[in-house]
């Protein structure tokens, strides 16, 4: 995928990378990782979400690459990763601890971001040993364990069956999604994002979102319409901050009280009020100040583990 799909000016326009790279997964897919920021500063790998890639974490690049380095790499068929036959939460894993072995070195420890479907990626990757040698804490964006499509409240319908049945054909549609037009604005805000998201962010969602190839975006929709990580977020063991959006129509604030209430370690949850799903993008300072919180206090230790976020803090946006 070219830059030229995506905006080309402005916080939520991708800067170049330091450097690029490509990390192979278990089975042969080739995954393209960047990396920002200096070589020697305390590293931060950002995962994204279904239909996403990299620029993505735009805003979360510019501001932490001037004293963090920031790995940031795109899931397998999204982006500038070919697709791959393999869709399963095992080819997740797989891939994340690819990304960690070409990027960090043997003990090295990172901050491990995942929004979304990246969130669910750190999920499956819980018990691998690459994983827990290189994540010194987690922050889990906008993310849920299971049942995703019977909570989604992407259809304006009372839960049941026939929402259900709704929401999964909608989800898991083939039909392209085509130029991002005034209508397509609309139609994405309203699923994605909070009502009161800026034009501009809505912009750069739709970009991202419609640049996703037509298959990896059908293919990853089943594999989250089966989603059943909750032995996962019950292992992963490193200190897990959860951050969510108030107005999540996607993945609604109930996955964030489940997480929080099945993570071995919570070190607290952030909720945003008025915002969506896309929270890197609809709430981008506050997003990347919990992570350099997180940084601060489990990579470098430059904050007391004492002084981290409560158990539940609420943020205006």
């Amino acid at each position: 995928m070219s830059r030229s799909a995506h905006v080309t000016s402005g916080p939520y326009a991708p800067p170049a990378p330091a450097r690029t790279l490509t990390a192979v997964s278990a089975d042969g897919a080739r995954l393209h990782v960047e990396v920002h920021g200096p070589a020697d500063a305390p590293p931060v790998v950002l995962s994204h979400g279904w239909t996403c890639s990299t620029a993505f974490w735009a805003a979360q690049m510019w501001d932490l690459a001037a004293d963090h380095r920031v790995i940031a790499y795109d899931q397998r068929g999204h982006g500038r990763s070919p697709a791959s036959p393999a869709c399963t939460t095992r080819a997740l894993a797989d891939d994340l601890e690819a990304v960690l072995a070409q990027t960090l070195t043997r003990g090295e420890k990172a901050l491990v971001v995942g929004h979304s479907m990246g969130g669910m990626t750190v999920m499956a990757a819980a018990e691998r040993p690459r994983f827990r040698e290189h994540a010194a804490a987690v922050l889990l964006c906008s993310t849920g364990s299971s049942r995703l499509v019977a909570q989604s409240r992407v259809v304006p319908l009372r839960a049941g069956r026939v929402r259900t049945w709704i929401t999964g054909r909608v989800l898991g549609s083939r039909a392209p999604l085509g130029p991002v037009t005034p209508v397509a604005r609309s139609i994405l805000k309203y699923a994605t994002m909070g009502p009161g998201s800026a034009p501009h962010m809505v912009e750069a969602c739709a970009r991202i979102v419609h640049a996703c190839p037509r298959a990896a975006r059908h293919a990853w929709s089943a594999v989250l319409a089966a989603l059943d990580l909750d032995h996962g977020i019950r292992r992963l063991s490193a200190p897990t901050a959860v951050l969510h959006g108030a107005s999540d129509r996607l993945t609604p604030p109930v996955h964030a009280r489940a997480l929080v209430a099945a993570l071995p370690h919570c070190v607290g949850l952030t909720e945003l009020p008025g915002v969506g799903h896309m929270t890197p993008i609809e709430a981008p300072e506050l997003v990347t100040a919990r992570i350099r919180e997180l940084v601060g206090t489990y990579v470098t230790g430059a904050v007391p583990e004492h002084g981290s976020t409560p158990a539940q803090i609420k943020e205006g946006a």
